[in-house]
């Protein structure tokens, strides 16, 4: 009887895992290029943490060693738009994630008075960077 109720167990932990996503972890601004031509950018970190089928996006800036939160929001792959917040939880407009396969995603981002703009984040396939692409804006980040 332990043996089955062990093995029930294990099925029901092994059917509630889910693979994690190759986006998840920490990340940190590397380069970033504007229409073909690189610019200079202040440090930024970005953590994407996953819990199930939700992904938890949080970008920060280092203030005197400090981070501060300056944007987040959080999503299904393939499901309903997540609302895109500042750092004090004010809504500035909304995100859909759509997973296109391996490490590539794709992202539309809405916002009252800004235009629609659509794009794809990419992880590299060792894992090591990730490559956010959109209307001529391409940010690498380094998995830290």
């Amino acid at each position: 009887m332990r043996v089955l109720t062990l093995a029930v167990c294990l099925m029901v932990a092994i059917g509630d895992a889910r693979a994690a996503e190759p986006l998840a972890g920490t990340w940190r601004l590397e380069r970033q290029e504007l229409n073909g031509e690189k610019n200079n950018f202040d440090p930024l970190t970005l953590r994407i943490s996953q819990s199930g089928d939700k992904l938890a996006f949080a970008f920060s800036v280092p203030i005197n060693n400090v981070h501060y939160l300056s944007m987040s929001y959080s999503v299904r792959l393939d499901g309903p738009e997540g609302d895109v917040k500042n750092g004090q939880g004010e809504k500035l407009g909304a995100i859909r994630i759509t997973k296109t396969g391996g490490g590539r995603y794709k992202f539309t981002l809405t916002g009252t008075n800004r235009p629609q703009t659509s794009g794809t984040l990419t992880v590299s396939p060792d894992g090591k960077h990730l490559t956010s692409e959109s209307n001529g804006l391409i940010q690498v980040f380094a998995r830290a």
